[in-house]
This record gives C-alpha cells, sequence and structure tokens, in this order.
C-alpha cells in the first residue's frame, strides 16, 4: 500500500515523534526527563558553549523546566543513561547499552586496526596498561596519565595514554563515570553501568530489528538509508534487508517536498497515519534550537520536509562564512523560519544577539519579533544572564 502525505503534515508527525509538539512549560522531572530522551534516542554531546552546551539547549528547547543537575543524576548517580557514539558522541539511555555491546564488537574488529596501523608498536600493550591502571586504581582523566608524553596540536597528537582510554572506550571497556569541567573521567564499564544493563545480550539479527525498528519509530516514516544513519549502528545494506524483509509490516510513503522536486519513497509501519487526526500542532511560540539537535541531524531531511538549508560553519574560515560561527536555527509552530547569531557573555551577564536572519517569505512582523524576544528572555534565564542585549546591525537582514 503507497501512502501520499502532505509536506505539512509530514513535518507535523516528525515533529511530533521528535517531541517538539508537547507543551514545552510542562513539568518534567527527572523521571519526565529520561522518558524525553528515550523517546527521541539520543542527545548529542558537544563541548561548545557559545550560548549554552548542546546537549542541555537540546532539552530545554523541548521542555523549559528541564533542570541540569537531573541529566547529572541520571548520568553520574542513577547510571540510567550512558556516554557513547551514534553518529556522534551522545547521551544515550542505559536500557539500550545491551545494543551498543554490537557496536563494541565492530570497534573492536575494525577500528582497532586502523588505530594499531597509526599509533605503531605498542599500542596493544599501551592500552592495556591503561586498562590495568583504573582496573587497580580506579577512575581517571586523561590529563593524570603520563602528561610528559603530551604533544599539542590537535586530536592526531593525543598522547599514547590518552589515545588507549579513547580507544578502550569505543570498544566499551572503558565507560564515562561523570566529566569534570566537561573533561572525561574514565572507568570500567562494568563499574559504571548498573548490572541489569550491563548484563545479557543479544543475536545479531535481534539487534538489527532493534535498530531499524526503532529507528522507524522515532522517525515516523524514512528511507532505509535514513533508517541506517539514525542510530548509526547498522549498514544502508542491512537497512535495506531488514526493510525487504518486513515490507508485511510496512507501508510505502511518498512526501510532498517542500521545495518542489521528486519524492523520495520512505516506509513506515502499516497503519500509518491513522491517528494522525490524534497528532498535535506544535506550539506557536519560536524557539531556538540547538545546531545539534536530532531534528536537523540529517541536514538532507531537513530540506526535504522543512525547505531550510543549514550548514554548521565552525570549521568554515570566517571570510566565507554565510552566517556565522556557530548559528542557532528557529522554530515557529511547524516551520523553520530563520536562524540567529548570538553569544552569551557571562562576565557581562548578558546574551548578545549580533544578527537575525528570517527566511524568505517569512516576514518580521511585531508579534513575530516579540514572540522571538520573549524565548531570548527565556534562554536568558536558562543560560544564567542578566539580560538580553540586541548587538548595532542585529536586524540589518530583515527587510
Amino acid at each position: 500500500m503507497t501512502i501520499r502525505l502532505s509536506n505539512r503534515d509530514a513535518r507535523r508527525i516528525f515533529l511530533f515523534k521528535q517531541r517538539l509538539s508537547a507543551a514545552p512549560h510542562r513539568a518534567l522531572g527527572k523521571d519526565g526527563l529520561l522518558r524525553l530522551i528515550r523517546d527521541i534516542g539520543f542527545v548529542q554531546v558537544d563541548s561548545i558553549g557559545t550560548v549554552e552546551r548542546a546537549h542541555h539547549q537540546i532539552l530545554f528547547s523541548r521542555n523549559q523546566t528541564y533542570r541540569r543537575e537531573h541529566l547529572s543524576e541520571l548520568l553520574e548517580e542513577d547510571g540510567e543513561l550512558f556516554e557513547h557514539w551514534t553518529h556522534d558522541a551522545s547521551i544515550i539511555p542505559s536500557a539500550f547499552f545491551v545494543y551498543w555491546k554490537h557496536r563494541f564488537k565492530w570497534e573492536s574488529e575494525t577500528l582497532s586496526e586502523r588505530w594499531r596501523k597509526w599509533r605503531g608498536d605498542g599500542f596493544d600493550a599501551g592500552c592495556d596498561e591503561t586498562y590495568e591502571r583504573i582496573a587497580s586504581g580506579g577512575a581517571v582523566m586523561a590529563r593524570e596519565l603520563k602528561e610528559d608524553h603530551h604533544e599539542s596540536g590537535g586530536w592526531w597528537n593525543w598522547h599514547p595514554s590518552k589515545t588507549a582510554l579513547e580507544v578502550l572506550w569505543r570498544q566499551g571497556r572503558l565507560a564515562i563515570a561523570r566529566r569534570v569541567n566537561f573533561q572525561k573521567v574514565y572507568d570500567l564499564t562494568e563499574r559504571v553501568i548498573p548490572a541489569h544493563h550491563y548484563d545479557g545480550d543479544v543475536s545479531h539479527p535481534e539487534f538489527v530489528d532493534w535498530a531499524c525498528r526503532s529507528a522507524l519509530e522515532r522517525l515516523g516514516f524514512a528511507t532505509h538509508g535514513e533508517i541506517a544513519a539514525f542510530w548509526d549502528l547498522v549498514s544502508p545494506e542491512e537497512a535495506k534487508a531488514w526493510v525487504a524483509e518486513h515490507r508485511g509490516e510496512l507501508d510505502e510513503i511518498v512526501i510532498e517536498p517542500a521545495n518542489g522536486g521528486k519524492p523520495r519513497l520512505s516506509y513506515a509501519f502499516a497503519g500509518f497515519p491513522d491517528n494522525l487526526a490524534d497528532v498535535p500542532d506544535p506550539p506557536a511560540r519560536i524557539r531556538v534550537l540547538s545546531p545539534f539537535d536530532p531534528l536537523l541531524r540529517d541536514r538532507n531531511r531537513t530540506e526535504r520536509l522543512f525547505g531550510f538549508f543549514y550548514r554548521i560553519e565552525v570549521f568554515v574560515p570566517e571570510a566565507k562564512r554565510e552566517y556565522g560561527y556557530y548559528v542557532f536555527p528557529l522554530l515557529e509552530g511547524d516551520r523553520l523560519i530563520g536562524r540567529i547569531d548570538m553569544k552569551a557573555d557571562r562576565k557581562r551577564g548578558s546574551l548578545d544577539v549580533k544578527r537575525l536572519w528570517l527566511e524568505q517569505g517569512v516576514k518580521p512582523a511585531s508579534g513575530r519579533i516579540d514572540k522571538l524576544m520573549a524565548e531570548l528572555d527565556r534562554i536568558a534565564r536558562f543560560t544564567g544572564v542578566a539580560e538580553v542585549n540586541l548587538l548595532e546591525g542585529w536586524n540589518a537582514d530583515l527587510s
């Protein structure tokens, strides 16, 4: 069965699946935070703190009663969340840990050989020595191991023990117990992940089925490539084979692209979208999204659904940037309406707005600007600064 879906309905469904349709002021609490992260799947971690670190902003944009201490407790005390890799470093529910064992196996077999060739003789012995140091001496940060071997110049020049820590983490032998000033503290995985999450195994077919099924549940509809990319746990070929094997459970979905062009065939679980009437419209308020928000992770999907072209320009030379170093997308209702360049100046106690751009056809009406200012006030309070400071020329690109 092939179902045709309007672009607006597709956006509404995806926003709902990404938990951006619920009232952002409802009481959340620690248990609600764990459910939220489990519902969206993962929250990317990033060190850039231009306004707020990515994981905090991702959660705040969905619920503005979010408390940072609840995330810390779930990660560092309760063990209900852990840090590892999806498409990038992320916070993941520990209930999914058993499936990450398959990633650890792949990392051990594939990546370790590359690192061994890179680091040369002594790589395996260095990893074993580092592991034994932690097993007997307890959790450590990289700076506590062999600082005299450190070579400056970027990640490719990590000193041997830091390399070993990263390899052991990627292999699942070590886990991140906590962070101190955002620096990782490593410990044995079995001392970090609670036994009820750490124990147990699933077969490879069960793993592939979970990875594909859970990705499609969180996307609502997807191509097999999008299914594979969601967790970055299975290959596109494995996802394609899973779709073929489960065609009896799936319907074909054709979605109207935002900017014309040829629709791409997607898949959804049978019965989709019988409950479309139950999918709420997202709040009409404006929300500032993190550049690493999972809504935007797949840039091509974002462009097809929202007609919004977005790239992070952190690594683009300043003279070649179209917008700015770290520019935040703006979500209004079910549309991505623009982007804003801003930075928290914690010494001055202000959220400095450098420039605002609105998408073509989006008017800077007074009501819309009022909604933006209300959101900026909320972000300022969350970030811990006293005021929003509109810098000269901030609205120069508005017509």
